[in-house]
């Protein structure tokens, strides 16, 4: 339902309840009625178009039954002037709910309001002002993002784009662990590699990581190559194979570049790059772990130093700094959030692998530890389940190029049809592959809910039918694309004349699903941001979709009679507007031909 139905659905509802309760009470305890109107859809779309509970709220503090009261509130909205035009009927069903019908033109409403909003329909303002910091990928600079990175990519990404429906400034950060042990098994693996030495080898660290993208690293490295991230000062090869510190900075440098191209192929961009290595040098590890030994949260023992994380829910307490001096991993998230909260994020979201359940009690242990105002719940996370991909009946597990998992470059490509084992770099591949691999991919990895196991099927994203889901939405908007354009030459049509064409015809059963479906876009958005569950923007595209193929199955668009033509013509172009919305906001194109 549009919004603006909706307020004048809710206003008509308390107006209502205040009658009554007048009535009824008197002026005196009909003062104190302050009634919570809550309007949902029937499960049962023959219950009507929207059904609200406030009878039974208010059934005990009125001293009354409530399908009595049901019924005097239903009297009241229909008496209203205002609801003409807009409430066809109402009824009392079960216990007290209140059952409201909306007229027609109502329902016609969302074609206008779609075609004169365009990108803009269904966004929001309710959260303007609002910042919020959207965490997401953060792959270790080690080695190809992984198809689990594909779906923080694609989580993370579609969820931005929804909290920004709803008027958030969204902040989208990837955080890189470039400190730690695995950095130095990436120096030791590209030096054994410079050396001449591969996996199997005798002399090859036990350690090290076996992908050929190691072997290209220290190529470069010994050509004197030159590479740079986005946001990093190029760095050039020194070629000398003794010195692990050049060779380290090299190889980071190396694969951070290789994921950023593997992000512009994706269609992902970020608004900045936090280095876990900045952490230590501006002394913001020292500095956290210093505050909480000064705020009793921490003890030593066994040589080690241990944070009190049971005192707030963990199951134990946790150790900080080894025996050997170092820290655990959770430490520096604890003073990288701190940085976050003293960037003024007060709402902070952070998309990452299931496998980083048990960090959240310890993360969120260390910021209350400090006392610096943080509240209990921060951050909030959208935890994933993996990832398995699935071609020919059987499940790939291999990269040729990553030696042990599959790449999200595996994926847009396989996805865009190139066949397993030809392999290409991103600047290579020509653009309407990666536009085919990078919408099936995206599509298909928002498509459930994070918290559920994903099966990845190359055979199914590569079908050109409705078993298909991206391909079955993208068509709906290329089909409708079709009919538009054909519907130009043969009449000399007008889109911006579609808007204020007479609606009237659009009465059918097909049409009124196709317009109700519309018209839940905005309510959708605000749902999804709340709950931070982008697949429910895919869920609804499909539905979209299908209502269209519906109505088009069931009706001629381009008939002779230029009333029925125009309604339908204006439906159409509306349901084309509202599906490339939709698209974009998971990051996955609008194709007019396919």
């Amino acid at each position: 339902m549009l919004p603006a139905h909706k307020h004048t659905l809710a206003t008509l509802l308390s107006d209502a309840v205040g009658q009554v309760a007048l009535a009824t009470q008197g002026a005196s305890e009909a003062a104190f009625v302050e009634p919570v109107i809550v309007l949902e859809r029937p499960k049962v779309a023959a219950h009507g178009d929207v059904a609200s509970n406030v009878a039974m709220q208010l059934a005990k503090p009125l001293r009354a039954n409530p399908r009595q009261l049901a019924q005097q509130i239903v009297d009241a909205v229909l008496a209203n002037p205002a609801a003409k035009g807009l409430v066809e009927g109402a009824e009392v069903a079960g216990p007290g709910f209140i059952n409201l019908r909306l007229a027609p033109a109502a329902k016609q409403d969302v074609v206008p309001a779609v075609l004169g909003e365009g990108a803009a329909f269904g966004r929001s303002t309710r959260e303007e002002g609002k910042r919020v910091l959207v965490e997401f990928v953060s792959a270790n600079p080690t080695g190809p993002l992984h198809v689990g990175h594909g779906r923080q990519a694609t989580l993370g990404d579609a969820l931005s784009n929804l909290l920004a429906t709803q008027g958030y400034a969204v902040h989208r950060e990837f955080y890189y662990n470039d400190a730690g042990v695995q950095i130095n098994n990436l120096a030791i693996s590209t030096q054994a590699r410079a050396r001449g030495f591969k996996p199997g080898d005798a002399d090859w660290p036990e350690a090290a990581y076996n992908g050929e993208y190691i072997a290209d690293i220290a190529r470069d490295y010994l050509a004197g190559a030159t590479v740079a991230a986005k946001d990093g000062d190029p760095v050039k090869g020194r070629g000398d194979v003794e010195d692990l510190d050049a060779i380290r900075v090299f190889a980071v440098a190396y694969l951070r570049h290789e994921q950023d191209m593997d992000l512009t192929a994706f269609g992902v961009k970020f608004d900045q790059f936090y280095l876990e290595s900045s952490l230590y040098k501006e002394g913001r590890v020292e500095s956290t772990v210093n505050a909480l030994v000064a705020a009793g949260k921490t003890y030593e023992q066994d040589g080690a130093l241990w944070l009190r994380t049971t005192d707030d829910g963990d199951d134990k307490d946790r150790v900080m700094r080894k025996t050997d001096g170092t820290y655990t991993y959770f430490v520096p998230d604890v003073a990288y959030h701190v940085a976050k909260w003293e960037r003024g994020f007060t709402k902070v979201i952070n998309v990452q692998g299931s496998d980083h359940h048990g960090t959240i009690a310890r993360v969120r242990a260390g910021l209350q530890g400090l006392g610096v105002g943080i509240p209990k719940g921060y951050p909030d996370y959208v935890l994933h389940k993996m990832v398995t991909v699935m071609r020919d009946g059987q499940e790939v597990k291999i990269s040729k190029r990553a030696g042990s998992y599959v790449t999200v470059r595996d994926l847009i490509e396989w996805s865009g049809g190139m066949a397993p084992g030809s392999e290409a770099s991103p600047d290579q591949l020509d653009e309407e592959t990666v536009r085919r691999g990078r919408d099936a991919v995206r599509f298909f990895l928002v498509s459930r809910k994070a918290d559920t196991q994903f099966v990845f099927d190359i055979d199914l994203a590569l079908k050109q039918n409705d078993e298909n889901p991206v391909y079955y939405v993208q068509y709906a908007h290329a089909r409708i694309s079709t009919i538009l354009s054909d519907w130009k030459t043969r009449y000399n049509g007008d889109l911006s004349q579609a808007a204020h064409a007479d609606l009237a015809p659009l009465s059918s059963e097909r049409a009124m699903a196709l317009l109700n479906k519309l018209a839940e876009y905005p309510d959708m958005l605000a749902n999804a941001a709340d709950e931070l569950a982008p697949h429910a923007v895919a869920f609804y595209l499909r539905d979209l979709a299908g209502e269209f193929h519906s109505f088009y199955n069931a009706e001629r668009v381009l008939v002779d009679e230029e009333a029925p033509r125009n309604a339908r013509i204006a439906l159409l172009a509306a349901t084309r507007q509202v599906l490339a919305n939709g698209l974009a906001t998971i990051g996955v194109s609008a194709p007019v031909k396919m």
